[in-house]
């Protein structure tokens, strides 16, 4: 991790600057094996005590760590029960099955480029691009991901780099409604504009974007 922080601050002045207050690189890993994903599953678009609270209740029904088995033997009762939706428990039963069938294969997983992780974890119902890119950073330690539709990762890009480009040459000072203005005229960056800032950071995007998304909760910007 030491010398993925060592480039990031030599290859690129804004980063560094990002690096500097925030301080050492924290990420946090999860095994890469079933239980990983099934929670990524159940924690999708909620907040961390909601999920956290479901999580608890799910697992104690499945027994920890989660199994393809321990899934499938619950009916869809004790599922909502647990505070799943119909759309999350039938994404887990479909996580089970594909597990349990072998066509979902974690023991493979390691040794996948990532395209191929993506692919091979995006035949899951619910588990999409972004899900299968955190699986990728967060569990299988791939250092040179790029979450392009990471709405958190395009906002810190926005705020550090374009934003900042675009006011180059311009009055110092502006009025209370310029800035407000101003505000209302967000453009978050294309794909395209992303893997173009990204390109210094490489071969450790994922770091980059993990200081990314620590200077949308601090003093950074």
């Amino acid at each position: 991790m030491r010398s993925a922080v060592t480039h990031l601050k030599k290859s690129d002045p804004v980063m560094r600057a990002i690096i500097e207050r925030i301080g050492p690189c924290r990420m946090q890993f999860s095994p890469p094996e079933f239980h990983s994903l099934a929670e990524a599953i159940v924690y999708q678009q909620l907040n961390g005590k909601a999920a956290e609270t479901i999580f608890k209740r799910f697992a104690a029904m499945t027994g920890e760590p989660l199994t393809p088995e321990g899934i499938l033997k619950l009916s869809d009762e004790q599922m909502r029960a647990a505070g799943l939706s119909k759309q999350k428990s039938a994404y887990l039963k479909d996580l089970a099955a594909k597990t349990s069938s072998g066509l979902l294969d974690f023991a493979r997983l390691p040794d996948l480029p990532d395209a191929e992780v993506v692919e091979h974890l995006t035949q899951v119902k619910g588990i999409g691009v972004w899900t299968a890119q955190m699986f990728l950073m967060f569990t299988l330690k791939r250092e040179n991901v790029l979450p392009a539709g990471d709405f958190g990762v395009r906002m810190a890009m926005y705020k550090h780099y374009l934003d900042v480009q675009r006011n180059v040459g311009r009055a110092a000072k502006r009025s209370a409604a310029a800035k407000k203005a101003r505000k209302k005229k967000i453009k978050l960056p294309t794909p395209e504009q992303m893997e173009k800032i990204a390109k210094r950071w490489e071969p450790y995007r994922s770091i980059a974007c993990w200081y990314l998304w620590q200077s949308l909760d601090t003093k950074t910007l």
